[in-house]
């Protein structure tokens, strides 16, 4: 913990963020970006000042959901994050890039210099929550996020399939290692609800987040539907318009 603690970044002179959040899955495609960008909505309507971090280098849809096209600009200080309609500040790769689709083919250590330059050079204002939407997976990013960030907890991002309860295990195993207190678990694509008859259906089979909860001693703090409407919000990058309070409970969480 002492070379983790050595390591921890400086934030730049003119940032102040309160609180760190680390959006975390195991594999990719569980809803990890999704999660992230509604609870930094969900905390933000609650009247803080909310930011996210997208560390999802090579792979950043932040961006897209909140349906940003300016491009980050900076001063004699640092980096300015771009502004979402509702105030957010966002900082992601794809608002450096000069087209979105440009492909980001880089190595590991250039990735995890990126990361840091988000933390250290971007000026982050007065920032109640920072959520960091990070990479899927335990490799070389999340690595970097956790020994460079003073990261305060993490939320583990799944879905009800079964290969997945083992990858939700390796993830909720590594921030035990490193020491990062877990506030708990979503899962993402839990069931989805018929319009025409109101019934659920698990489209991905029995859920198992219970069971892996149960074996840690963590909290279940949301179970999220399919939900086409979602879908379409976030490709038409109107993810803020979404009325429904889906993670109550880890806004409430989060607020203790």
């Amino acid at each position: 913990m002492s070379e983790t603690l050595n390591s921890i970044e400086k934030l730049n002179d003119k940032s102040n963020v309160k609180k760190v959040i680390g959006i975390l899955s195991g594999k990719g495609g569980v809803g990890k970006s999704l999660v992230t960008s509604i609870i930094a909505i969900e905390m933000q309507r609650r009247g803080n000042k909310v930011a996210i971090m997208d560390a999802d280098i090579t792979g950043p849809s932040i961006p897209k959901m909140f349906g940003l096209t300016e491009k980050a600009k900076g001063n004699k200080d640092g980096i300015l994050p771009v502004k979402t309609r509702t105030g957010i500040d966002v900082m992601s790769l794809n608002l450096l890039l000069e087209n979105d689709t440009d492909p980001v083919v880089w190595r590991g250590p250039i990735i995890g210099g990126t990361v840091k330059q988000f933390w250290t050079e971007v000026i982050w204002e007065d920032e109640d929550y920072m959520f960091i939407d990070m990479p899927p997976g335990t490799g070389d990013i999340a690595l970097t996020v956790f020994q460079s960030i003073p990261v305060d907890g993490i939320i583990v991002v799944t879905s009800p399939q079964e290969l997945v309860s083992m990858i939700v295990t390796k993830a909720v195993k590594m921030a035990k290692m490193m020491n990062i207190p877990i506030i708990g678990l979503v899962e993402n694509m839990s069931y989805f609800k018929c319009p025409d008859n109101g019934k659920e259906y698990k489209v991905f089979g029995e859920s198992h987040i219970d069971e892996i909860a149960k074996e840690f001693n963590l909290k279940v703090l949301a179970k999220l539907p399919i939900d086409p409407e979602i879908a379409q919000r976030c490709d038409r990058g109107e993810i803020e318009t979404i009325g429904l309070n889906l993670l109550d409970s880890l806004a409430n969480e989060l607020e203790k």
